[in-house]
Order: structure tokens, then sequence, then C-alpha cells
């Protein structure tokens, strides 16, 4: 059976997941931004957690953790590169890796520039790919310790996913980052649709994560830099994808 997916929003703008795997019953969380709206989720669908993956040492992906582990024992899988600023680990690991969650295996990618570090999971056969604060919807993650050309090689493994990989990104920054989007490309169908669509997501208050990451290549203008008309529009025709990228990450800081 597929995994099931739950979205949680946690504090004020972040969102954790959990995944479940209705044939051994295990319970996969990925970051634990606070414990309380978790273990509610936990206990209204009926699971018991069994693993936490964390994906980056910030505080508002980790700070559930030992109330988590207090409550439910589950296991914690977090980077190896950054096992000196997590939680204690039961399992560190790396690009390459691999995790079970049941029967469902997990890919480790190592997704640095937001923090170095910082890993994304992928579930290639359940389409799923928890990137947190790196490949966002509409957007990237502020390069707080990654150059520019470390955060767009991160963003470069994630495109090359396959399109209908739905994006399970760490924060509703969306109308934020459409506002952006727009600023830059105010005319391009896609990103205008998609507008519209974000916009009436929000008047419901429904989310606007995951996405699908073809809406994010079609749409997301860190992404977007490889394509030559966006460039142009850029100023930047001659420029190569990465610096490319480096600018627009320097106008979204500064926006």
């Amino acid at each position: 059976m597929p995994l099931i997916l739950r979205t949680i929003p946690c504090l004020n703008d972040n969102y954790a997941f959990l995944i479940h795997d209705p044939d051994s019953k295990s319970t996969a969380l990925i970051d634990a931004p606070e414990a309380p709206p978790i273990l509610a989720a936990l206990k209204a669908e009926g699971w018991t957690l069994t693993d936490i993956l964390l994906t980056h040492h910030h505080y508002d992906h980790i700070d559930g953790v030992p109330e988590l582990v207090a409550a439910t024992n589950a296991r914690v899988t977090g980077a190896s590169a950054d096992a000196l600023r997590l939680p204690p680990l039961d399992f560190a690991v790396a690009e390459g890796d691999t995790i079970w969650i049941g029967g469902h295996e997990g890919q480790i990618l190592d997704v640095s520039g937001h923090t170095l570090g910082h890993i994304a999971f992928y579930f290639p056969a359940a389409n799923l790919l928890f990137s947190a604060d790196s490949l966002m919807a509409m957007g990237c993650g502020r390069l707080f310790e990654g150059a520019p050309e470390v955060m767009w090689t991160s963003l470069s493994k994630m495109a090359a996913l396959p399109p209908e990989t739905l994006v399970c990104s760490g924060h509703e920054y969306t109308e934020a980052n459409l506002k952006f989007a727009l600023s830059l490309d105010p005319d391009h169908p896609a990103l205008v649709a998609r507008a519209v669509d974000i916009a009436a997501k929000r008047a419901q208050g429904a989310f606007t994560v995951p996405s699908l990451l073809s809406e994010e290549l079609a749409t997301n203008p860190f992404l977007r830099v490889t394509d030559p008309a966006f460039k142009s529009k850029l100023g930047m025709a001659d420029a190569s994808d990465s610096v490319c990228f480096a600018h627009v990450r320097a106008l979204k800081d500064n926006f």
C-alpha cells in the first residue's frame, strides 16, 4: 500500500509531515518544530511514531524532538555532517545512504546551502521529497551558511527528480515568494495562473504546501534560471545558471 502523508502546521508558519506505512504500521515524522500538534495528529490517526527524520539543525525544525522521543521512543535520524548541532541521533546518514519506513525506501540527498549539512529525504516510489528549507514552494531558503554555488548544486539535484514529485517544504512562505516572482516576470502565464490558485487557497485558509515539482520548475524563479528567456528578462542572457541563481538570490534578499 502507498505511504499516507499528513501535513501538520506548527508554530507560526512551519510545517511538519507524517508518513505512515499501512502494511507495517511504521510512522515517520519529518522535522519536529513543536510536539503538541504532532502528538495530537498521531492520536487522531491512531498511529504510533517510530521514526523522526531531521533535515537540519535550526530550532524551528528540532525543538519538539525531546518531548516526542520521551512520549514515543521514536528513533532519530539526521545528517552525520551536522550531528553536533542536532539532538542525539540513533542513525547518522549522508548522501547516498538509504532508510526504510516499513517497506518504503527513502534516499538521502545532501541539499546544503541554507545550512551546511542540510539533507532532504526522497521516497521515489511514493514521489515524495521532504526538502524543508532548501527547495521551497515558489522559493528557496536563505543562504545562511552555504555559498550560492553550493545551493545551486542542491537545487539542481532536486530539479532533476521526476516532475510528478511532491515537494514537501518547511514553511508557508508561498505568498511572499510569489510577490517576488511576479516582480521579476509579471506576465509569465504559468506564474499568473499559479498566483490565482495560491490566492484562492490562502483565502480559504488552505495550505500551499506540498507543491508539485512540475509547478516549481515552471514558476519558481530560482529554478527558472536555466531558461534563456527568463535570463534575458533579468539582463543576464550570457550568464551561467549558477551566476544567474546567485543574482536572483541577492535580489530576493533585498526584496
